[in-house]
């Protein structure tokens, strides 16, 4: 039995599914989210909701939601437990990246994050792939379930935005995922949602990030201060990437009282998603892959450092600084 026949057996099983975003939803688990809400109403599951965490605030993402009109719900809008089943998607730890208490059990988990099985019923994970949506393309094509214009947009916008615009190590079965979603997709609607605009608050964020940076070798760490733009971290993280010399990058901010944590590295000898752990395992929720990681530290454990807002962020950009240079073992020296 297929991996895609497999996923089908369980969903014959339910009459309803929630499908639970990771927090703030990028467009490869929003393009996904769509794919297994399509194959589950394909085989007769009744109700179909998916729901997410935190914000959509890339410009980019926003669009994807209006022009596709992708049916989203907050997470905490949703009673998840009254679903026959929940699945995750482009995720599959309960509590590490999204809204849902530890206890949560899935019952559906497709990603290409590492991380630890959560035994749910139906299970995959597949770290050698570059982007869950090449998953999911390979479960409709195996299916043979029909992709609409709408579907095929959203997947093939994902694939690009999760590597093959940036040729983040994308795998062979990225490019045969685009080919086979390239001949139904609106390139018109692509080309739209390249050009979306920044929000104010994404334009200032990536503008404090540029003003703070902290260089040391190849390496290069930023902060965006107090913002509302979760997205506008790892948007940062890819503009301090073109600087010239520079292979890693560190941009952090406050979000929400959290700390939240995007990196990116183009140097092969560093694994990025290790150094973040090597850094920050000890404080937060951190990970990734070879190329691109990021995390979230709750700011309560740096509160009694300082009396005011400023102060802590001050006394915050010292020691996250200190750690991440020292995880790639660089000293004080330029």
């Amino acid at each position: 039995m297929s991996r895609a026949d497999e996923l089908v057996a369980v969903l014959e099983t339910v009459e309803s599914l929630a499908i639970v975003c990771h927090d703030n939803p990028d467009p490869d688990c929003l393009a996904s989210a769509l794919a297994l809400k399509a194959i589950a109403t394909d085989h007769d599951v009744e109700e179909v909701t998916i729901a997410y965490g935190g914000e959509i605030s890339h410009q980019q993402n926003r669009a994807l939601v209006n022009m596709l009109d992708i049916s989203l719900q907050p997470i905490e809008d949703t009673a998840v437990d009254d679903y026959d089943c929940i699945g995750f998607v482009d995720h599959s730890q309960p509590g590490a990246n999204t809204e849902l208490p530890t206890e949560i059990e899935p019952g559906i988990v497709v990603d290409h994050h590492p991380g630890e099985s959560v035994g749910a019923p139906f299970e995959d994970v597949r770290t050698r792939i570059g982007a869950t949506a090449t998953i999911f393309v390979e479960y409709l094509c195996e299916l043979e379930i029909e992709l609409t214009t709408r579907l095929a947009s959203a997947l093939l916008f994902a694939l690009h935005r999760e590597r093959l615009d940036f040729v983040r190590e994308p795998t062979l079965r990225e490019y045969e995922a685009a080919l086979a979603v390239y001949p139904h997709a609106d390139l018109e609607t692509l080309e739209q949602l390249y050009s979306s605009a920044f929000s104010p608050g994404t334009l200032d964020a990536i503008g404090k990030a540029i003003a703070s940076r902290e260089r040391r070798g190849s390496s290069l760490v930023a902060s965006v201060g107090k913002t509302t733009e979760t997205d506008a971290l790892p948007q940062a993280a890819d503009y301090l990437l073109n600087l010239e010399g520079v292979d890693t990058v560190l941009v952090y901010g406050v979000v929400d009282g959290s700390i939240r944590l995007s990196a990116r590295s183009i140097d092969p000898r560093i694994h990025i998603g290790e150094t973040l752990q090597t850094a920050f395992d000890d404080l937060g929720q951190v990970g990734g892959h070879h190329d691109m990681a990021g995390g979230r530290i709750e700011l309560g454990l740096f509160a009694d450092e300082a009396d005011d807002t400023d102060a802590l962020l001050e006394f915050v950009d010292g020691r996250l600084t200190r750690r991440f240079f020292d995880a790639l073992n660089l000293d004080d020296i330029q």
